[in-house]
């Protein structure tokens, strides 16, 4: 699947403007993570697994991992991109345990993204290139703010890649300062 394929299939499902820009903030993310961790032939298609990993939340956010299998398979999408689309739903709403790196690391950053994301609008700077671990998790600690972020999520997937909850905001933050402001 080329990325003009993928990007095809996400706005035939997605129109909202926010989960438009939080897939292509994914996509980015995974790129980076591929490069990072040593797999940077495959970063393109990590970039796919994080463009499409919500494609189906848009529409049917109740069958959220469970309709987007469905969707893929039925154009005909490689069977690793659904497994790993659908394993960030992994004991939310599917039983697919993320099992290669890649697939952890979409389910680590997936809800990390956004919690950043907010930490930013707050900030007087509007920018992620002045944002320090601290400040994150500060914000991650206080429950109502972007309440819709799980902290439970950002931590397994922590766990999931063996590192510190530090190490993986550190990394996503520098991961998102290559291609934010």
């Amino acid at each position: 699947m080329t990325r003009e394929e993928a990007w095809n299939l996400l706005t035939e499902y997605n129109q909202e403007p926010f989960h438009l820009e939080h897939a292509q903030i994914v996509e980015k993310t995974m790129m980076y993570f591929a490069e990072k961790l040593g797999y940077g032939e495959e970063k393109d298609f990590w970039g796919i697994v994080g463009l499409l990993h919500d494609l189906d939340f848009e529409r049917f956010p109740e069958e959220h991992c469970i309709k987007s299998q469905e969707i893929m398979r039925e154009r005909g999408v490689d069977e690793r991109i659904i497994h790993a689309t659908a394993s960030h739903g992994y004991g939310l709403t599917v039983d697919i345990k993320p099992e290669h790196q890649m697939e952890k690391v979409l389910f680590a950053v997936d809800e990390l993204t956004g919690l950043i994301g907010a930490v930013v609008l707050m900030r007087p700077s509007k920018s992620v290139q002045d944002l320090e671990v601290k400040s994150v998790k500060k914000k991650f600690k206080t429950k109502g703010f972007a309440a819709g972020c799980s902290r439970e999520v950002i931590n397994q997937g922590a766990e999931m890649l063996g590192w510190t909850l530090d190490e993986l905001i550190q990394q996503t933050i520098d991961a998102l300062k290559t291609f934010q402001d």
